[in-house]
């Protein structure tokens, strides 16, 4: 893959479902090189009834379904997701279990650091 210009969301959606079904933890990523400061995507394929096990929020952050349907589980909370439908992450302790073979862009703020000090 290019990491130099634009993304084919679409062909690189195909690409990463192939690799899932062929990994032992039937999921892939691939994080998209970005030259804004702040923020950061990456989009994971999960092939039907696989998880991304319940992990801490990674702070302000959105998830965006490319293809296939999502549960987005935050304590008592889901939201079932569809392609082309976008939610933003619970700011809290949450998981994603795909419904069907599915691919979601995550795109996440990153804090800016403050500059050191320069005299």
């Amino acid at each position: 893959m290019d990491d130099r210009g634009p993304v084919n969301l679409d062909e690189l959606a195909t690409e990463l479902l192939a690799d899932a079904a062929m990994q032992n933890a039937l999921r892939a990523a691939h994080t998209l090189p970005h030259p804004v400061d702040g923020l950061r995507q990456t989009v994971i394929a999960l092939i039907r009834n696989q998880d991304l096990a319940e992990h801490e929020s990674p702070g302000p952050a959105t998830l965006l379904v490319l293809r296939g349907r999502v549960r987005l589980v935050a304590g008592e909370q889901t939201e079932v997701l569809a392609a082309h439908q976008i939610s933003p992450i619970p700011n809290r302790r949450h998981s994603l279990h795909a419904d069907e073979d599915s691919v979601v862009l995550l795109s996440v703020a990153i804090p800016q650091r403050a500059p050191t000090g320069t005299r």
